[in-house]
């Protein structure tokens, strides 16, 4: 790759893998009719991670797709968090991943090709790490360029997780520190410390595999991972989905290094503001929740960690477990009867 080649400067305004407007989707999604097939055990009107599809009493198939613009500059590291964030939703769903379909979007300049090349490594590396076989695929030329995955994983019908049946008194467990957002923004920008940069990349390429296989023994009542509708947004479908209430605590959140610092510096992507005007009146802050702190639990995340809601008497057991296994737990909160507003901020 030439010197003088930054990924991040090739994408459009208003990349950082941000996601459709959730007001747009919601809308067009809520029009369309109803399917009905007996062997669909969770589709795409409850928001949910993954779709789960019956093939028999002891085997479903859990199916998803993810794809999105550079939000760092290296091919290679691109490829393996496109590959982690595409696995992350087979996880959330407590399932194991099997084959991957590839989906790339790419220059058809013939220029350059050694891009491309690296970045289908590094989604390949990360596949195999996950034991997840890519069997095809498929390109289209693009002057923006674009890549992810198609998912499928197996999973056993009577032990799905889905976002929603969280229960009043569950706690709400975190898996990974939040921040990617504003870092990738900021890394456009130039603006972004190495530091930053190196702590909100080894965490978008970890899988949250081993964070579900350590949750898994506990009493999980409703999982969800936290990707670009950003903390508060995939809180907000959890809690509406479950007919509950959240009661947030800001100050039991982990930050990336800087990322406090870029947000209060204004480096807030579109996707952030679009998650706060759709979410917002949802939320309630306390007044001494700092600004800074509000745009993060806005902000949209890349292989972002999962959102656990876990029986109370299990949460010190999990996130004792957590730790110990190098994982960034964070207890954030807890689930209470439905009130308004729907999520408190503290």
């Amino acid at each position: 790759m030439g010197e003088n080649i930054r990924l991040t400067g090739m994408v459009k305004a208003g990349g950082c893998a941000a996601k459709l407007s959730p007001s747009i989707l919601d809308s067009v999604l809520a029009r369309l009719p109803k399917q009905s097939d007996p062997n669909v055990m969770v589709g795409f009107d409850t928001s949910d991670d993954a779709g789960v599809y019956l093939l028999s009493p002891e085997l479903a198939l859990v199916q998803t797709v993810d794809f999105f613009t550079p939000i760092v500059d290296d091919p290679y590291t691109f490829g393996q968090i496109a590959a982690a964030n595409a696995l992350s939703d087979v996880y959330a769903m407590g399932g194991r991943p099997i084959s991957a379909l590839s989906i790339v979007g790419f220059p058809n300049s013939g220029r350059d090709v050694e891009i491309l090349e690296k970045i289908l490594q590094g989604g390949l590396a990360k596949m195999q790490e996950a034991g997840c076989t890519v069997i095809g695929g498929h390109s289209i030329g693009d002057e923006e360029i674009k890549f992810g995955y198609a998912v499928t994983g197996v999973i056993n019908p009577q032990r799905v997780l889905k976002n929603v049946g969280a229960q009043p008194g569950d706690q709400l467990i975190l898996t990974k520190r939040l921040g990617t957002g504003v870092i990738a923004t900021a890394l456009k920008k130039d603006a972004a410390g190495k530091a930053a940069v190196e702590a909100a990349i080894l965490s978008m390429c970890t899988l949250n595999r081993a964070s579900l296989e350590l949750a898994l023994p506990f009493e999980l009542h409703a999982v969800t991972d936290v990707t670009g509708f950003s903390l508060l947004g995939h809180a907000r479908e959890m809690a509406v989905g479950s007919r509950v209430s959240f009661v947030i605590d800001s100050g039991q959140f982990e930050f990336f290094p800087e990322a406090r610092e870029l947000a209060q510096q204004g480096y807030l992507s579109g996707g952030l503001k679009r998650n706060q005007e759709f979410i917002g009146e949802c939320v309630e802050f306390a007044p001494e929740v700092p600004d800074d702190i509000r745009n993060l639990l806005f902000d949209p995340q890349t292989s972002g960690g999962l959102l656990l809601s876990v029986a109370a008497k299990d949460a010190a057991k999990l996130m004792e477990s957590l730790r110990k296994n190098g994982v960034p737990g964070q207890l954030v909160g807890e689930v209470i009867a439905k009130t308004h507003p729907l999520i408190q901020v503290r």
